[in-house]
């Protein structure tokens, strides 16, 4: 009996080696900072602070509720308080590990909470669209300081004078493109790259249009004097067909771009000959399929769970075709927690690229 004992554990110890030689070579699921030239990087429309109150952070963190008692499933409806999202917001970028995260509509407020909750590991640049330095939304871009260091940064206007604070002519307000330069810190050696985000107009199809213009003139600038990866991020309040898709076909090379300001094109301008054929890929569509994922729409609106009525995809990553980056995945995640909370009226969109 001892003896089949023996037996029966040599014969369990040596399938449990073997599985575990074959386990061993099956494909792990790789995060987005698995190799030193990966990173995550985010778009989020946060909906502007449009219920301002004088609720703090830590009291936000002080009041939150016990995470093991029940909540009262969709017990929240509509739009809710900023001091009730911003912490949502962050819990769910935090989850997703990312390296940069921009945003649009951020009030000055929303700005300073988000650096709050994000922590020492991420700062960020971009000012307040309507005075330059903090009136009005911003479209900053924040970044971790321990994996990216920047370069420099500037901000320009998206109209007949980008190089001040103005407004296009027919727009609703004024509009703004946050651009950086950054390197991506490697073992190997620092990878540069640019990045542009920004917030299109919603009320004037021509402000999107020259915006778009504007922002793939630097774009492509960037490319021919960095040598390196550029994206571009942002709401375009344009969707990639229909009506309103100008903006879209504009920086993807659908269409061609409309005159700009002969300043702003002489300053950025590359030597002819150059680049020529530079336009933005949509990141969604040059993906893998399978690492793209299922949802579609990233504007949602704070419309009751179920109600469609007003989805539509209107917030995009875009890289540049002189390359040098690859994607490897893309997900729009969601807003909305079982306590019906919807940390936006837009969901945040991830892309994870490698450089």
């Amino acid at each position: 009996m001892q003896g089949l004992i023996i037996v029966h554990f040599v014969l369990l110890t040596f399938f449990c080696l073997k599985a575990t030689s074959t386990w061993s070579h099956w494909p792990t699921r790789r995060s987005a900072n698995t190799t030193s030239s990966s990173m995550r990087i985010s778009t989020y429309n946060l909906r502007y602070d449009s219920m301002p109150d004088s609720i703090t952070v830590q009291e936000t963190l002080a009041s939150l509720p016990d995470p093991l008692v029940v909540p009262q499933y969709l017990g929240k409806s509509g739009e809710q308080p900023w001091s009730t999202r911003r912490i949502k917001v962050a819990q769910h970028l935090l989850t997703e590990g990312g390296v940069m995260a921009s945003f649009q509509e951020g009030l000055v407020r929303q700005v300073n909470d988000l650096q709050q909750l994000l922590g020492d590991d991420w700062s960020w640049i971009g000012v307040g669209r309507d005075d330059g330095i903090q009136a009005g939304e911003f479209s900053p871009v924040f970044y971790k300081t321990t994996v990216v260091d920047l370069i420099s940064w500037d901000t320009f206007w998206l109209s007949n004078t980008p190089f001040e604070v103005s407004k296009f002519p027919g727009a609703g307000s004024l509009r703004i493109c946050t651009a950086g330069r950054f390197t991506l810190n490697s073992p190997t050696g620092p990878t540069n790259f640019s990045y542009l985000n920004t917030h299109l107009d919603d009320q004037s199809d021509d402000q999107r249009r020259l915006g778009a213009s504007l922002i793939l003139a630097r774009a492509k600038y960037e490319a021919f004097t960095t040598n390196g990866p550029v994206f571009i991020t942002g709401d375009f309040n344009s969707e990639s067909t229909g009506s309103d898709s100008g903006a879209y076909n504009i920086t993807t090379g659908v269409l061609p771009p409309v005159p700009i300001n002969a300043t702003f094109a002489a300053t950025y301008a590359v030597p002819n000959g150059t680049l020529d054929n530079f336009i933005m890929d949509d990141l969604k569509g040059v993906a893998p399929r399978f690492s793209v994922s299922g949802n579609f729409a990233t504007y949602t609106g704070f419309n009751s769970p179920g109600d469609t009525s007003v989805f539509t995809r209107i917030d995009f990553v875009f890289g540049g075709n002189n390359g040098d980056w690859t994607a490897d995945g893309y997900r729009v995640g969601t807003s909305l927690t079982d306590d019906g909370i919807l940390a936006s009226d837009h969901r945040p969109v991830f892309a994870d690229i490698s450089i």
